[in-house]
């Protein structure tokens, strides 16, 4: 059973279920890692994605959230997870011609309050794009939330956010990767890549 309002706990599951590789990565923003978090793995069983998303859920409880919102794919499953605990509505965020944009006929409304939920938090990167993708259709988004923040609370979103595990994993530009310079082979895991 996961305990997931506690950090350990959580981690553990994740070497568990082969959701955190150690190696020489490449991740979805192009930089190198030598950790990589496959969160489908941790959330592969409905019951291990509802804790997770209780646990979000239990820190907004009094926010006013009406709408959870989640960048695709990533974010599909822990945001539904969060939305259900919350009893919500669930929306996301997908890219059109490289842009993250609402399609399949979502909409929010002038000051709906939305919580974007992500999977795992790099760089912010495609958290902001929700919010902004929100935001410009004129909801109000009251913050952001991931399971695993891997910037260690560094990266910035625009809006206040939590995480149920923060790490501080180092990501290198292919440039002048160390894991490179050592010889090590980047792999892409992932959606995106090989495993």
């Amino acid at each position: 059973m996961i305990e997931a309002s506690n950090s350990d706990s959580v981690l553990e599951h994740f070497r568990a279920t082969d959701a955190l590789l150690e190696g020489h990565f490449i991740l979805s923003s192009g930089l190198h890692s030598p950790r990589y978090l496959q969160c489908a793995r941790a959330l592969q069983y409905p019951a291990d994605a509802s804790e997770f998303g209780k646990a979000i859920a239990e820190r907004f409880l009094e926010s006013g959230v009406e709408t959870v919102c989640s960048p695709a794919i990533g974010g599909l499953v822990i945001g539904y997870e969060v939305a259900r605990a919350l009893n919500v509505r669930f929306i996301w965020t997908e890219r059109q011609g490289g842009e993250m944009v609402l399609r399949r006929g979502f909409g929010v409304r002038e000051g709906e309050k939305v919580l974007v939920v992500e999977d795992v938090i790099t760089t912010g990167g495609s958290t902001r794009e929700c919010i902004d993708a929100i935001e410009s259709r004129g909801a109000d988004v009251i913050g952001a939330a991931s399971i695993i923040d891997r910037s260690g609370g560094t990266a910035d979103v625009g809006v206040e956010r939590i995480a149920l595990v923060r790490m501080d994993v180092p990501s290198y530009d292919p440039d002048s990767c160390p894991l490179c310079e050592s010889g090590g082979e980047a792999v892409k895991p992932g959606s995106r890549g090989e495993r």
